[in-house]
Formats: structure tokens, C-alpha cells, sequence
């Protein structure tokens, strides 16, 4: 055995399997014996069964798959978080998609690994859960560094039929500026501020200054949005 996968507390780790095939249940078992450190407690096969095997088995780790008849391994996933948050859930399954496994994460999970996973992997994953640590398989690892590496959509800006002399001009009537104070700023003629007034008017369908500077404000231009 390897020094990494030795439980620092000198107990065996009690490990509840889940799954809703028996044949691949007990080929885990029969895996999970060649550990010594590790001690399967019990077996369920559908989500419901788990949440009430993890009560009557007091297990560290739960192998716990996802697709299940009933209750399926996301939802059993986060009740037995809500109701034993010391107990690490491990999913072990087919699915690779970005939905399943975030939403595993979400509920709680410690690790996720796909089926198919080698011995030492799975072992580790198993240890490392136990220990309170997280341990995910380099598929799904890939998967979440890809996901978390995408640059951050920015928000759209408010108010996206104005060009852009409209919305700066919208930015100053918002901070209760006047035409001609507008004008000066800008350095074009109050003639053209006003027709831009205008089409701002028309454009946000309000009928007076007092109605736009309080559309804008609740966008958060021009200053603290009104109540």
C-alpha cells in the first residue's frame, strides 16, 4: 500500500457503496477490500436507499452514482450534505457533461470521478475525502479549469438602442445637468443637445426629463438610482 493512501487516524474508513447495478457494486467491494484501510458498511441502490443507509450505516465516504430510478445521485447528494455534512460524498459515474458535474459540486460533492477510473485513483479520491480534501478525476479536473478559464461575460449596458452620443448625453441629464451646461461640456451646439434630448426621449418612450432622469437612475446612471 502506498504511504499517501494511509487514514492518519488510525481507524478504517467506512465507505457506504451506491449504485443501481448489484454486479458493478460488488466489484467495487472486491476492490475496495484490497485496502486495508478501507471498510465497506453497506449498499444501496437507489438515491432514497442512500440517504437511509448513510442514517443506519454511519459511513465517512459514500460512493455515490448519479443515475438512479427515483432519487437520483445530485439530489441524494445534497440531503445527505443537509443532514450529515460530515459525511464526503465521492460521485462515481458515467456522466461527464459540465451540468452534472457542477451540479454534483453544488450539492456537495467531494469528488467526482468516471467509471472506469484506475484503483489508485479511486482509492485516492477515497482518502483524500476522508481527510476533508477534494479530489476530482483528470477528465472531470480538465473539464472544471476549462469552465472556470472562460472569460466573464460583461454585463450589457443599460439602455443598448442609444449610440453612444445618446447614452453620454442621457449620463449628464441623469447628473442633472441642463442643455446648455451639456453643450459646453461636449463643445458641440445646444441645438444638437436638444435633438439628442430628443431622440433619447423617443427612444426610452418617456415623456419629460423628470420621467428619463428617473429611468436612468434606476439603471444606475448619473448617480444613486431613485426609489
Amino acid at each position: 500500500m502506498t504511504p499517501e493512501l494511509i487514514d492518519a487516524r488510525g481507524d478504517p474508513i467506512r465507505v457506504l457503496l451506491v449504485d443501481d447495478h448489484p454486479s458493478f457494486r460488488a466489484g467495487l467491494r472486491a476492490l475496495l477490500t484490497t485496502d486495508e484501510r478501507l471498510r465497506v458498511v453497506g449498499e444501496a441502490s437507489t438515491g432514497a436507499g442512500a440517504i437511509t443507509a448513510v442514517a443506519s450505516t454511519t459511513p465517512d465516504v459514500v460512493l455515490m452514482d448519479i443515475s438512479m430510478p427515483g432519487v437520483d445521485g445530485v439530489e441524494a447528494t445534497r440531503r445527505v450534505v443537509d443532514a450529515a455534512p460530515h459525511v464526503a460524498i465521492v460521485v462515481l459515474t458515467m456522466h461527464d457533461d459540465d451540468e452534472t458535474v457542477f451540479a454534483a459540486v453544488r450539492a456537495g460533492a467531494r469528488g467526482y470521478l468516471l467509471k472506469g477510473a484506475p484503483r489508485a485513483e479511486l482509492l485516492r479520491a477515497i482518502h483524500a475525502a476522508a481527510s476533508g480534501e477534494a479530489l476530482f478525476g483528470p477528465e472531470i479536473a480538465r473539464r472544471m479549469m476549462a469552465y472556470f478559464g472562460r472569460p466573464v461575460p460583461s454585463a450589457a449596458p443599460a439602455f443598448p438602442e442609444l449610440s453612444v452620443r445618446e447614452r453620454e448625453i442621457l449620463e449628464l441629464v441623469a447628473a442633472g445637468r441642463s442643455n446648455p451646461d451639456i453643450a459646453r461640456t461636449l463643445g458641440v451646439a445646444p441645438k444638437t443637445v436638444r435633438n439628442h434630448v430628443s431622440n433619447v426621449f423617443s427612444k426610452l418612450q418617456v415623456r419629460d426629463r423628470a420621467e428619463a432622469i428617473a429611468r436612468a437612475r434606476d439603471a444606475g446612471l448619473g448617480g444613486t438610482p431613485s426609489r
